[in-house]
C-alpha cells in the first residue's frame, strides 16, 4: 500500500513540475506574437515598434541597425473571446504597472496567435480564455533578415 501511495505521489509531483515549466516557441508563430505584443509595450521603442511590424507584414530585409536585437517583456497576457456574443474579443496586457487593453480586431489577432502558438484555452460562462504569465520574447533582426527560420524565441508561463 506504501508503494502505491508513493508512486501516486511521485506521479503528482512528476506532473505538477511539468506543467509548471515554461513554455518556448520560436519562428513565424514567435515572431508574430512578439510583433503584436509588442505593439502595446512601453518598453519597446516606436523605431523597433515599426520594424517589428514589418517582419509581421512579410518585409524581412527590413533595415535595421547591425546586431539589433530587441527583449521585452509581458507579466500577462489574457485574451477573452464570447461564444455566445460571438463579436466579443478582448485582451488585457500588463507590463509591470502598466495595463493596456485590446478590443476587436487586434484582439482577435493576440488570441488567435496565443492559439497558434500553443497556449491551452480555458472555458467558463460563454467564454473561452487564452492566457500567459511572464512572455518573454527575443528578435535578433540579422537572423530574421537571413530568411533561415530563425530570429525569433519567445517563453511563456501557462498559468
Amino acid at each position: 500500500m506504501k508503494r502505491i501511495v508513493l508512486s501516486a505521489l511521485a506521479l503528482v509531483a512528476i506532473s505538477s513540475s511539468a506543467v509548471a515549466a515554461p513554455h518556448t516557441v520560436g519562428g513565424s508563430s514567435a515572431l508574430a506574437l512578439a510583433s503584436i505584443v509588442a505593439q502595446s509595450s512601453p518598453s519597446v521603442t516606436f523605431a523597433h515598434k515599426t520594424l517589428l511590424a514589418k517582419y509581421l507584414n512579410g518585409w524581412a530585409t527590413a533595415a535595421h541597425t547591425p546586431g539589433l536585437v530587441i527583449s521585452f517583456t509581458a507579466s500577462a497576457v489574457k485574451c477573452r473571446s464570447s461564444n455566445v456574443d460571438i463579436s466579443a474579443h478582448s485582451c488585457e496586457l500588463t507590463f509591470g504597472s502598466v495595463n493596456k487593453t485590446l478590443s476587436g480586431r487586434s484582439a482577435h489577432e493576440l488570441y488567435a496567435t496565443l492559439v497558434e502558438n500553443g497556449v491551452p484555452g480555458d472555458g467558463a460562462a460563454g467564454s473561452i480564455y487564452e492566457a500567459v504569465d511572464n512572455l518573454h520574447c527575443t528578435i535578433t533582426a540579422d537572423a530574421v533578415a537571413d530568411r533561415a527560420g530563425g530570429g525569433a524565441q519567445c517563453s511563456f508561463d501557462v498559468p
